[in-house]
């Protein structure tokens, strides 16, 4: 007589084991570089952590820091000769970590980003309007792509469609 092997598995396991699963294929956002607002003293600290690739390029009032991610996305930071990010632009196949990117302007990104999925039935872009903050996102899965700034830390003789 051959021993039967049988496996029990319980729904909590199999839950579990879906939503990692799911995770990884999906891939976790990844952490990016300076915040919105911030300074760029954390720049060299994310580019060894994320293994990112940098490149820095002056564009007259303001210099542009863009980092290459192994997985894709391209982070690009927008720097006023004060050394203070005023913007910030994101596309790839991951949304970077909002929180990391927008520093101190989450909180209220996340309450005005709440606010427009109550109003909205459906999926629809992302367009937050706000003083202190605007975000405009859009994509699906694999390609997505946006930009965050903040009004008042434009320097002068800089747009907002400068950031891209």
């Amino acid at each position: 007589m051959k021993p039967s092997l049988q496996l029990r598995t319980s729904p909590k396991l199999v839950k579990t084991s879906a939503i990692v699963i799911a995770l990884l294929v999906l891939g976790m956002p990844s952490p990016v570089c300076a915040t919105l607002g911030g300074s760029l003293e954390s720049l060299q600290d994310d580019q060894i952590h994320l293994q990112a690739k940098v490149r820095n390029t002056v564009v007259g009032r303001y210099t542009i820091h863009e980092m290459t991610t192994p997985t894709g996305t391209v982070v690009r930071e927008y720097v006023s000769p004060t050394g203070r990010v005023f913007g910030v632009s994101w596309q790839g196949p991951f949304i970077p970590d909002m929180r990391q990117l927008l520093g101190e302007y989450f909180e209220q990104y996340s309450q005005a980003a709440k606010g427009q999925r109550e109003r909205h039935v459906g999926r629809a872009p992302l367009d937050i309007q706000e003083p202190r903050l605007v975000v405009q996102t859009t994509g699906h899965m694999r390609a997505y792509s946006g930009r965050a700034y903040d009004p008042g830390l434009l320097p002068a003789g800089v747009s907002d469609h400068d950031i891209q």
